[in-house]
């Protein structure tokens, strides 16, 4: 599984493809993105840094993951 900071970097990338799009773009692609291509573990891994109050990531892709986060709970891991 990656580190929090590869997450950060990985999801602030993404952030980054879609910034010319404007922010009412970019927030939902960010957020579809994530949720096709990112496994179960590397989503349960930035929510948690998402809970523990996001740092480093960029406000659309904060943005982002609250909404994917509360669209698409996750279970627990076993």
């Amino acid at each position: 599984m990656s580190s929090p900071d590869r997450l950060v970097y990985m999801a602030n990338q993404i952030g980054k493809f879609f910034e010319s799009q404007g922010r009412d773009k970019a927030v939902p692609g960010i957020a579809d993105h994530i949720k096709k291509f990112w496994d179960p573990r590397m989503k349960r891994a930035i929510f948690a840094h998402l809970d523990a109050g996001g740092e480093g990531l960029a406000p659309n892709v904060h943005e982002a993951l609250a909404s994917l986060k509360q669209a698409m709970p996750l279970p627990t891991a076993p």
